[in-house]
């Protein structure tokens, strides 16, 4: 499921831009704060409402994932992690420069073009 989603969100940006995605996506699993407080495994990580993923809406997230995605997947779930999703929560697509803060998380940075936005250590210190 995690390597869908990273496929759906990301697959335009290359293997780093999944990469990222599955990072934001095992982070809120792993953070137990913020919007993420009662989410504990992927599928709830993946379809959790409001806040969740807009490609789960696609039909293309419901295809098969392949190999090339398990394997970018399985990377991110044994703790890998990507600069600067390493510890984001956020990502989105905005249609010109990143905001130094989104819904008054701090911006981490820029892959392509997806803005990642990361909680304080103090308010979620699982992330980090």
């Amino acid at each position: 499921m995690l390597a869908r989603l990273m496929r759906a969100e990301a697959e335009g940006e290359g293997d780093l831009g999944m990469l990222m995605v599955g990072n934001v996506g095992v982070n809120r699993v792993r953070s137990g704060c913020l919007d993420f407080k009662n989410i504990r495994t992927i599928p709830q990580m993946v379809f959790q409402s409001p806040g969740g993923f807009e490609a789960t809406q696609k039909g293309y997230f419901y295809q098969g994932a392949r190999d090339r995605e398990i394997r970018l997947a399985k990377r991110m779930i044994n703790g890998e992690r990507q600069h600067p999703a390493s510890n984001s929560l956020w990502f989105f697509k905005p249609a010109g420069a990143c905001p130094s803060q989104w819904f008054d998380q701090w911006n981490a940075g820029r892959f392509k073009s997806h803005c990642f936005f990361r909680p304080t250590s103090a308010d979620c210190p699982n992330v980090y």
